[in-house]
């Protein structure tokens, strides 16, 4: 259990922008596929892992971030696709930034229609953020059995995959077994 009485985050990639992090919500290991969001709990501990436990973790709220997610996948997966673009594009017409300076300085308030919307709406203006700022930088992992996302921080630009520890070394492990094994024929 964690300090906010859930349990740990299973994830094998946490710490991902927003828009990403949402995304890692699906992935496959051993025992096969997961998806976080599949029910309240993992809602729950989605949003608590992204310094968001204050907002409610309801069914529509759920549902709000599903679409989201997809939104962000189809794009990602397709991004000139016509069906990608409008999905991501309503996803972000939930909500807009108003921006302001008064005696106390610089503000920013996100105002959304419908409140169950927020988090979803974050995530996906995260991800636009992403696009006009790294998108040269968005990756998948280049391990053929992963799903995972991440931005690529590394100074060559030359990531390639979402965990060293695990896919990295599983495609290292893989190539070893291939040349051993072609040696021994």
């Amino acid at each position: 259990m964690s300090d906010t009485g859930l349990p740990r985050d299973p994830r094998p990639l946490i710490g991902e922008p927003l828009g990403l992090d949402l995304l890692n919500t699906i992935w496959v290991d051993a025992e096969g596929p997961h998806d976080l969001l599949g029910d309240l709990v993992g809602t729950r501990l989605w949003l608590a892992s992204n310094d968001r436990s204050h907002w409610p973790a309801t069914e529509p709220v759920r549902q709000a971030l599903l679409v989201a997610r997809e939104a962000i996948r189809a794009h990602l997966t397709d991004p000139a696709s016509p069906a990608a673009l409008a999905a991501l594009n309503s996803v972000l017409a939930w909500g807009h930034v108003t921006r302001s300076v008064g005696q106390d300085g610089p503000t920013t308030v996100v105002r959304v229609e419908d409140p169950v919307h927020l988090a979803a709406w974050h995530a996906a203006d995260n991800y636009h953020t992403l696009l006009t700022e790294r998108a040269d930088r968005l990756r998948r992992c280049a391990h053929p059995d992963c799903v995972l996302h991440f931005l690529d921080t590394s100074p060559k630009g030359n990531r390639r995959w979402c965990s060293m520890a695990g896919c990295g070394n599983r495609a290292k492990a893989a190539r070893h077994y291939a040349r051993s094994r072609h040696a021994a024929n």
